[in-house]
């Protein structure tokens, strides 16, 4: 299989290839057109013309497939210095994930209209569930729920990408390490980039201490927003505490496998693979007012007292949203 080409972050992009287009015959107007009168009704009138658009979306699928794979075999794609492939993610990566988005979950998403239409914003969320759905779900909430189709690119662990498959999966749909440089980067670049600064604590914590917010580290995406001068839109996921109800930590297993813990639920690892299933909760995701940084002078990002009160001001208005919804919500599966 061919190499895909590569293209550089910051430069723009070439219209995707492939792409089908219908061309309309025009008559040439030498020729006398037929009068629909002169026209007798089965004599020379030929079959009769199907209904507009009948099996056209079955062409148009089956055209856009095999390009698809033609592409992907002589390897005329696209992707940016990060190994987002764009075309794989909404082609194939999404629709992968929407029915577990929409069918499963039933995600609710509320406050869509926070998240900037167009240029760079940092999305801080809380994080949970003991396995990281909760980002697939938010990168799947962001780009089918906002009006301009965005994307979003997760900063992931660094375990993440030492994982085989997991790592090149993860960075084909425009996930990146977890480190400043690549998050100034992309939202330099005009980017939506999601954070879930809990970590391991968060995603890992026992059921009973379920959207209790952990610490949000050293404040460092305050510091990568402020220096980017993109707002900071805070989001807060009620439903992912529950999908593996997290009751105990085989600590010295984890250490054998070289993880950060190994989860035992009601149902993990007692009914083997069937126990890795999530349980169907009712999931919703709000984005919160942004906070703007673009007002902050350049060394501000030095400034480790505003860093720590601006760290403290997303974590608060998380910590509120979450215990608000959760007074809103009728069932935990419902």
């Amino acid at each position: 299989m061919a190499d895909a080409k590569v293209i550089p972050f910051d430069e723009d992009r070439p219209r995707r290839r492939g792409a089908v287009r219908k061309v309309r015959a025009v008559p040439d107007p030498a020729e006398p057109a037929e009068s629909a009168e002169s026209a007798e009704p089965g004599v020379g009138s030929g079959p009769e013309p199907a209904p507009a658009g009948a099996g056209d979306g079955w062409d148009r699928r089956i055209a856009g497939g095999l390009a698809f794979l033609r592409r992907r075999i002589t390897g005329e794609y696209e992707v940016d210095d990060f190994g987002y492939d764009k075309e794989l993610t909404d082609q194939v990566l999404m629709s992968l994930l929407r029915p577990l988005y929409d069918k499963y979950f039933r995600v609710e998403v509320k406050g869509i209209e926070n998240i900037p239409k167009e240029g760079g914003a940092l999305i801080v969320a809380n994080h949970s569930g003991t396995l990281p759905l909760d980002g697939l779900m938010l990168q799947v909430a962001v780009h089918d729920r906002h009006p301009a189709e965005r994307h979003l690119r997760l900063l992931a662990a660094d375990l993440v990408f030492m994982l085989p498959v997991v790592n090149e999966v993860a960075r084909k749909a425009g996930h990146t390490l977890a480190c400043a440089e690549d998050a100034q980067r992309l939202l330099e670049a005009g980017e939506l980039v999601g954070v879930m600064p809990e970590g391991f604590k968060g995603i890992g914590k026992p059921f009973g201490e379920r959207y209790k917010l952990q610490r949000f580290g050293r404040g460092g995406f305050v510091s990568t927003a402020l220096r980017a001068g993109t707002p900071i839109v805070p989001c807060s996921i009620v439903g992912a505490e529950e999908i593996y109800p997290m009751i105990g930590n085989a600590k010295t297993l984890a250490r054998l496998l070289g993880l950060p813990y190994f989860p035992v639920t009601p149902t993990f690892p007692w009914l083997g693979p069937l126990g890795a299933v999530p349980l169907p909760t009712k999931w919703t995701i709000q984005f919160g007012e942004p906070i703007p940084t673009d007002g902050y002078a350049p060394e501000a990002a030095e400034d480790p007292m505003l860093m720590f009160n601006l760290t403290d001001q997303v974590r608060e208005q998380i910590q509120h949203t979450l215990y608000k919804l959760l007074v809103q919500r009728r069932s935990v599966f419902f």
